[in-house]
């Protein structure tokens, strides 16, 4: 959890979402508009497009980040990511994808955290069970942390926590491999074609 921001419990879902927002550096509306995504990796820019389907589970993301308190550092988005595969992302497919592999980014700068959060997101629930609705903005953020049973913090990790990881952290491998191999083969077939 980031040290530097805490959402009070008292505060609306709306407020702390413009806190939070204007902290991320966001526009008013979080980017939801937006026709692409850019994100910042290392001195590089990537860009995709900011899909309907990816806004839809956006919308609840950012909400996960305030009950949490996770922020949007590369750490937080691996802890946050973690939090939510281990909460379930049920039928918000993007999330899943998007959600493996910043969780595989949280193996190599922040394992231990990523575990954390993983195993704290196994004791909690999320909104990933149906759509965003303009009248979550108006629950308080304690309210809601308690409707989704989120703790404050992660409790003692078992073996049934470090198996469950394991077994998500080979799923996002897998799905980081196959990808990576065929764009490694057409690279290759362009080389040597060439």
């Amino acid at each position: 959890m980031s040290a530097d921001l805490q959402y009070a419990g008292a505060a609306t879902i709306a407020d702390a979402r413009a806190e939070y927002f204007a902290h991320a550096g966001f526009d008013a509306d979080g980017g939801y508009a937006a026709k692409w995504v850019k994100l910042k990796i290392g001195p590089a820019r990537v860009a995709f497009p900011n899909s309907t389907c990816r806004v839809r589970s956006v919308k609840l993301h950012d909400l996960h980040h305030i009950l949490t308190e996770y922020d949007t550092s590369w750490t937080g988005e691996a802890e946050i990511a973690a939090w939510e595969v281990a909460s379930g992302c049920r039928d918000h497919y993007v999330a899943w994808l998007l959600d493996l592999g910043a969780m595989l980014v949280g193996l190599f700068i922040g394992p231990k955290r990523t575990f954390t959060a993983f195993v704290r997101g196994r004791r909690s629930r999320n909104l990933y069970n149906g759509d965003f609705h303009p009248d979550m903005l108006e629950c308080t953020v304690g309210d809601l942390r308690r409707k989704l049973d989120i703790p404050e913090t992660a409790s003692k990790a078992n073996v049934a926590d470090a198996i469950a990881f394991l077994w998500w952290c080979a799923i996002a491998a897998a799905g980081t491999a196959v990808p990576s191999l065929v764009i490694a083969a057409a690279v290759a077939i362009v080389l040597f074609r060439g």
